[in-house]
């Protein structure tokens, strides 16, 4: 009996095959293998197309059936992990409108503020616990005002997890938590947001229906069985934006809990037990996995747009040509911890929900011409993404929401030596890496909503731990020093 997991990525789209039984991976495959393209016709501008997603979703498909030799019949449900606060818009026959405006496309912030300033800060945030900020929901208002013709076409709006879930089974649904990653979920009504759907102009009937996260929400249809080589009926039993759905992976369901991940962007995930929201709203707050109107589970989410695609960029544009990521992160560890005195800015990536929604781009301090190499400059760019996860961290201390184990994958940015010392330093944190991704937690969910696994304790037993990195309190005060002056040049540059 197995599980059959997706993790829609910006970068790639991965398929993995759980034994249910050992919870183990028994295939995974990724798709496209260089970075999926990302269409920017205007800086701070973002998109996908969808029909790719499901390109390479066959692709990987493909993979993993043919790697593991399984039946497709002993495929018992499948999960959907996906990049949160897409927009996709289609019309009734289910056909794309335009490509799919993504998480890291900026255009939308000013539509945001408007309704944030008109609304009521106050009012806003005790009803979405967020701004409306560049969600989802503010996206969809630019298309209203810039592509009419478009606008008027649209049957229904869907998040990228939608959209598959969609291709997979015919059926047009959402949940709570992919509402409320859009802006459209009222916390305090626990009701679609009717008074920003007013705001905007919006018909409630472009809203999907809600279906539970955990719970069957359509059959592979006869048409998607014949492209992926999927047995009919198959039902998809589970889907989550990609950091929820990174939490669950790592066995993050309770208050206290902290999940991190650090791909294309970076993320910090706490789970809060009560409704609260910052102020300011320099992070965001979903509704976790697990949550109900009995049990609230929100999921406090740190974002950095640029932490990856800043260490891709190095490697692409400074690094010595060819080099692996392995030899990158050897080269950085030539230089000393504060990289001789560079700071890197990380913030090329789009405005930054963290910085007030602020644009500020990336920028390289310090630098001297006389002193400085690639090494140091290798080593400033993964400090520098280290530092905005701590300025992140002290905003969700601000909250309430202690941050003193971090649980993570063992892939991407945690792969490298530096990157975790410079975090278990800087904040204190110990952090426990795991043998696992979004698409195997996608499979896991997809067990606990088909009822295979009793409870999230079952699913995840076979969780394996890889490795623990304490703090080195030796060097406590040499991360500290580094990190005060990233922090003093970057409250130096919003000032300007």
């Amino acid at each position: 009996m197995y599980l059959l997991g997706y993790d829609i990525g910006s970068s790639s789209i991965k398929a993995s095959l759980v034994n249910a039984e050992t919870g183990k991976c028994a295939a995974s495959a990724f798709f496209p293998k260089t970075e999926a393209a990302i269409i920017a016709v205007r800086p701070g501008w973002a998109e996908q197309n969808p029909e790719s997603w499901w390109e390479n979703l066959k692709c990987a498909t493909a993979a993993v059936l043919n790697q593991s030799g399984i039946r497709p019949a002993e495929i018992k449900a499948i999960g959907i992990s996906y990049q949160m606060h897409g927009l996709v818009c289609v019309d009734r026959a289910g056909q794309v409108l335009r490509p799919s405006i993504i998480w890291c496309d900026s255009r939308a912030v000013p539509y945001g503020e408007k309704a944030f300033s008109r609304l009521g800060g106050e009012h806003c945030l005790q009803h979405l616990l967020n701004s409306p900020g560049n969600f989802t929901a503010s996206k969809l208002a630019w298309i209203k005002e810039n592509e009419p013709g478009i606008y008027e076409r649209i049957y229904k709006i869907m998040l990228p997890g939608d959209y598959i879930a969609m291709k997979l089974t015919g059926e047009i649904c959402t949940t709570v938590s992919g509402l409320s990653e859009g802006m459209f979920w009222d916390f305090k009504e626990a009701r679609p947001a009717d008074f920003l759907l007013d705001y905007f102009g919006f018909d409630a009937s472009l809203l999907a229906d809600i279906r539970p996260t955990f719970a069957e929400q359509g059959g592979v249809s006869t048409a998607a069985a014949v492209e992926l080589g999927l047995q009919p009926g198959t039902p998809v039993t589970y889907r989550a934006g990609d950091q929820p759905n990174n939490a669950l992976s790592l066995n993050v369901f309770n208050p206290g809990e902290i999940a991190s991940t650090a791909g294309t962007s970076g993320v910090v995930y706490g789970i809060n037990g009560a409704v609260t929201y910052d102020p300011r709203s320099r992070v965001n707050t979903f509704a976790h996995v697990n949550h109900t109107q009995e049990q609230t589970r929100l999921g406090v989410l740190l974002c950095i747009n640029g932490t990856g695609i800043l260490n891709s960029w190095v490697r692409r544009i400074i690094a010595p040509t060819g080099i692996s990521y392995n030899e990158m992160n050897a080269l950085a560890s030539e230089a000393p911890i504060g990289s001789a005195g560079i700071s890197i800015l990380p913030f090329g990536n789009g405005a930054e929900r963290m910085l007030e929604n602020k644009e500020i781009g990336c920028s390289i301090r310090g630098l001297n011409f006389n002193l400085h190499g690639k090494h140091h400059i290798v080593r400033a760019a993964q400090e520098g993404i280290v530092f905005s996860f701590k300025y992140g961290i002290e905003i969700m201390q601000q909250m309430g929401i202690p941050v003193q184990k971090i649980h993570a994958g063992h892939a991407n940015m945690f792969l490298s030596g530096i990157f975790r010392d410079t975090l278990a330093g800087v904040s204190g944190a110990v952090i426990e890496l795991y043998d696992t991704d979004g698409a195997v937690g996608a499979a896991k969910g997809a067990g606990i909503g088909a009822g295979i696994y009793k409870d999230p304790a079952e699913a995840f037993a076979t969780l394996k731990r890889l490795d623990v990195i304490e703090p080195n309190t030796a060097k406590s005060e040499e991360y500290a020093e580094a990190y005060a002056r990233w922090k003093h040049r970057l409250e130096k540059s919003m000032s300007c």
